[in-house]
């Protein structure tokens, strides 16, 4: 492996890319849409203390959104498009091995990936400038950004050497990061309500008259003020389906926005609840690993007595769950690791090998 031969492959690569006007066009409209969306954070959390957290999140989140949407067609079509163009052949005969070609590749992917995450800085600027954002979060999530970027290069890169067709690998490489992004909470949702349990609801209500008030036990016209002197009847069970989305909660492991919400650092307002969008991601997942109740009761004549009247806070759900990100990301590199060899070994020299209709020069 030879950095010099590794890194012009990744130049050659983007000066392709930064020589199209379109390329900037692109960049223009990718800034537009994050003004807009910078300018409506501020107006939803502008009345709520101090604003710069739950923009801060915002932003970045658009952004991982926008890379997620924007990098398999700038990296789905890297390998088989210079086969089809034929200028792929050429550069195989030379000193440059396979390994160096794929990875040149999936670093200009992921440089090009990160060139929008840079147009994304002056607007995670201003939202550091409304104040209260922890520099912390700011660190983890730009890595997490970074990584995620890079993955979904890897992917795109490896699919392009995988697949003879580029508009296939590009589609491809869609449906990857659609089944991840889409796919897990879409197949959490299903398969969590699929293997619900039965769970028993116990409830008694009071006695009502004509006019719809509750009969009293002491046959006085009104006593709605005090339950417990109503006329009370018999105890009624039934049952319910309880989904189990605690026994699939770890399929979001996956999912760049948990990641991206489930390792960075969660703060939480004078209320107790996360002060951004990253904590209430987090918060919605980890409140996914807790069981639900399997018994209900219900007294109208002690409505003050419920089950469920005691709930855990936000904060003490968070700190008695698991976190799952370092998991999902592993996933992640892993998949994206496995098809960049297939790729290597699909596009190695001299190949024994080639689908119909490739294209050598």
């Amino acid at each position: 492996m030879n950095a010099t031969r590794l890194w012009t492959i990744a130049r050659l690569e983007l000066l392709q890319r930064v020589r199209t006007v379109s390329w900037y066009v692109l960049l223009g409209v990718f800034a537009l849409l994050l003004i807009g969306v910078t300018a409506l954070a501020y107006l939803a959390y502008g009345g709520w203390g101090q604003s710069g957290p739950g923009i801060y999140s915002v932003v970045v989140c658009v952004t991982l959104l926008l890379v997620l949407l924007v990098s398999p067609t700038l990296s789905g079509n890297s390998i088989n498009g210079d086969r089809d163009a034929a200028t792929l052949a050429p550069v195989q005969v030379t000193l440059v091995t396979t390994g160096e070609i794929l990875l040149g590749k999936f670093v200009a992917g992921w440089i090009t990936g990160l060139a929008f995450a840079a147009v994304a800085a002056p607007f995670l600027v201003i939202a550091t400038f409304a104040g209260g954002v922890d520099p912390l979060t700011v660190v983890v999530s730009l890595v997490v950004l970074v990584v995620e970027t890079g993955v979904v290069a890897a992917i795109g890169v490896a699919l392009s050497g995988l697949l003879a067709r580029p508009l296939f690998s590009v589609a491809t490489t869609y449906l990857v990061v659609a089944a991840l992004t889409v796919g897990t909470p879409l197949g959490f949702g299903l398969i969590g309500a699929a293997v619900a349990s039965e769970g028993t609801s116990i409830t008694r209500s009071y006695e009502t008259g004509p006019d719809g008030a509750p009969l009293c036990q002491d046959g006085a016209r009104f006593c709605g003020d005090t339950p417990e002197k109503f006329v009370c009847g018999e105890w009624q069970t039934g049952t319910y389906r309880a989904p189990r989305f605690d026994y699939v909660w770890w399929l979001l492991s996956a999912n760049p926005f948990v990641i991206l919400g489930d390792a960075t650092p969660t703060r939480f307002s004078e209320y107790g609840y996360p002060d951004d969008l990253f904590g209430s991601l987090k918060l919605s997942v980890r409140s996914a690993q807790l069981p639900p109740s399997l018994e209900q009761r219900w007294d109208d004549c002690a409505p003050g007595v419920h089950l469920d009247s005691t709930q855990p806070t936000p904060r003490e759900i968070i700190d008695e769950t698991v976190p799952s990100w370092f998991v999902g990301l592993a996933v992640q590199v892993l998949l994206a690791g496995l098809l960049l060899w297939g790729a290597w070994a699909r596009t190695r020299t001299p190949a024994r090998s080639l689908p119909p209709g490739t294209r050598i020069a």
